[in-house]
């Protein structure tokens, strides 16, 4: 005997095979609502389970910046290009915090929601991505307190340091997309890692600071080529971005359109890769968390 539905506009279709690109992008907006419901979580419970709340965004940059411009600017005596001390380590620990803050609470992601995942569909994807968005809060803060920054040296310039803004300004949206897009491609590939081998959770927070110093936060791409060491550095796509970033709010940085390519073309592996990796893991990490 065969039977036949006649009506087949379900509106949801569950398949216990699908293929490996068989991404289901169009999920991702059907459950937006969602997204939005994760980025209000994060963001309400960061501000309960802290004593000074938002003023944690400042308090951060301000002591790294500190201690960053003591050691690297006054002991080791390392050129800031002719920039503020204290301008030139906030516009590269800005930057390099918004990536970071992706990558390590990305890569923690099947971990931390084990007991989600395991109980009600939804799109994977959508957690992740909740967490790129809930970080530009505060990215968006620290912005702010690198603009006030900015203010305070133009109207009281330090000795010998200068800055200008220049059209290169126009590249920042496409700088914070790249920026997001990279932490969340690594995130993505190293939490379907860590669903197999889990020392890899504790070395993420150790390699993103071994990271750091393989990147122009602390010091210009000048100065490695000083070195001989800038060839190291420019295989590090951040290294792009960060230049790029300081070149638009700044007015120096060794900023190439070639050395921004790179860092889009590399992004863009990273999270296709990221993606697929992720899409492949998330069908049976239950049985391996």
């Amino acid at each position: 005997m065969k039977l036949e539905q006649e009506n087949n506009d379900w509106d949801l279709v569950i398949k216990g095979h699908t293929s490996l690109f068989d991404l289901n992008f169009s999920d991702l907006w059907r459950y937006r609502d969602l997204l939005v419901m994760f980025v209000k979580r994060d963001f309400v419970s960061f501000y309960k389970q802290t004593i000074l709340g938002p003023l944690w965004f400042f308090i951060q940059p301000i002591f790294t910046t500190i201690v960053f411009s003591f050691i690297f600017g006054n002991l080791a005596g390392i050129s800031t290009d002719g920039l503020p001390k204290y301008l030139f380590y906030l516009t590269g620990i800005t930057s390099w915090a918004y990536f970071s803050d992706c990558l390590t609470k990305t890569s923690t992601v099947f971990r931390d929601n084990a007991s989600i995942f395991g109980k009600v569909y939804f799109p994977r994807l959508i957690m992740p991505l909740s967490i790129v968005v809930s970080n530009l809060v505060r990215f968006g803060v620290q912005l702010l307190l690198m603009v006030c920054m900015m203010i305070y040296f133009y109207l009281f310039p330090e000795d010998g340091a200068s800055f200008k803004i220049t059209n290169g300004i126009f590249l920042f949206p496409l700088l914070v997309i790249l920026m997001a897009l990279l932490g969340l491609g690594m995130g993505l590939i190293i939490t379907a890692m860590t669903t197999k081998y889990r020392d890899l959770t504790f070395l993420v927070t150790f390699g993103v600071q071994l990271l750091m110093y393989a990147t122009t936060v602390t010091y210009p791409l000048s100065y490695a080529k000083e070195k001989g060491y800038d060839y190291i550095v420019e295989l590090n796509p951040m290294t792009g971005i960060i230049e790029a970033f300081r070149y638009a709010f700044l007015g120096k940085g060794e900023f190439t359109i070639y050395s921004l390519g790179y860092s889009v073309v590399v992004t863009l592996v990273i999270l296709f890769l990221g993606i697929i990796i992720f899409n492949k893991t998330e069908k049976n990490f239950v049985d391996t968390i």
